[in-house]
């Protein structure tokens, strides 16, 4: 299969926007590792060293003005697929990527997959998740666009538990949960979500979306992963129900003086609200589309921490 792949990758140029954050980096290294032509898009104020080292992993690298129209379109010529690993607000999620989405249709390439990479956001309604009603709004763009399109939902990112997702208490040796402890959630790695999206860029037949999970866990395997990763036994610490943190979440979002960041602590809760809610959870997993992944689960993940 991987022969396959490589085979397949060295006649396809594809187009990266957001190399230069963690995963657009680590998908842009995937697909070099595959044989792939792989084609960066930077603005001038992107940070030089990371340039730097995509340039010397082998990536074309192309500055553009996402606002050049011309500009942009040109630099997606001749791609068989453009890549999305944006990550921002409005203006970026909503904005910069219709711009892409624009110019790759201008450009006639055949597929787009945008930066989707989360919790199955379209079972949520608007006003759920700021960031995700940001995806919900791009996506309705992204479907009417003549252009093929795949979004790859990955759950939660599981390299959060080691420390930004205040779920895994390690001091403690508790596992912080809310409402139902049975509730079934989707965690994948950020390496295993560049490397199945790497894959999913060089393989033409793929539908609108894929699920994918590194790990599937409720609170009891949460617990169970924690102490096979440290050796100390875990307990369960249940702080209260959904209502409560809706009404933590209202606290803390009027008590944020500025909500203009990405990720304040409120939209964190709001992710961890949604997933321990079950609305979003993944169903009718894609992990078997490419036989040479191989996946990473959360005990390995907090072991490493």
């Amino acid at each position: 299969m991987e022969n396959n792949t490589t085979s397949a990758a060295q006649k396809q140029t594809i187009v990266l926007a957001g190399a230069t954050g963690d995963l657009g980096g680590r998908i842009a290294r995937s697909l070099l590792k595959k044989g792939a032509i792989v084609r960066v898009l930077v603005r001038s104020d992107s940070d030089k060293a990371k340039i730097e080292a995509l340039q010397k992993a082998g990536a074309t690298i192309v500055e553009v003005d996402f606002h050049n129209a011309a500009e942009l379109a040109k630099a997606c010529e001749g791609a068989t697929c453009v890549v999305s690993a944006l990550s921002g607000l409005h203006y970026v999620i909503v904005g910069i990527q219709t711009l892409l989405l624009n110019a790759a249709v201008a450009a006639g390439v055949p597929r787009f997959i945008p930066s989707d990479f989360a919790i199955d956001f379209t079972k949520l309604p608007y006003g759920n998740n700021r960031n995700l009603d940001f995806r919900k709004e791009f996506k309705e763009r992204l479907d009417k666009a003549p252009i093929a399109a795949t979004s790859i939902l990955c759950g939660m990112f599981a390299d959060l538990l080691t420390g930004q997702a205040p779920i895994v208490l390690f001091p403690l040796k508790r596992v912080m949960y809310y409402g139902n402890p049975n509730q079934l959630m989707d965690f994948t790695t950020i390496q295993n979500t560049a490397d199945y999206t790497a894959a999913a860029a060089l393989d033409p037949t793929t539908p609108r979306y894929l699920r994918i999970a590194g790990d599937v866990l409720n609170a009891y395997g949460l617990k169970e992963a924690a102490s096979k990763a440290t050796g100390v036994e875990f307990k369960l610490f249940r702080v209260g129900g959904l209502g409560l943190l809706d009404a933590i979440i209202r606290i803390t979002k009027a008590l944020t003086p500025n909500n203009n960041e990405v990720f304040p602590a409120w939209q964190g809760m709001q992710y961890m609200r949604d997933m321990f809610s079950g609305l979003p959870k993944l169903e009718s997993l894609d992990n078997n589309r490419y036989p040479e992944m191989k996946w990473t689960s959360v005990a390995k993940v907090l072991a490493k921490r």
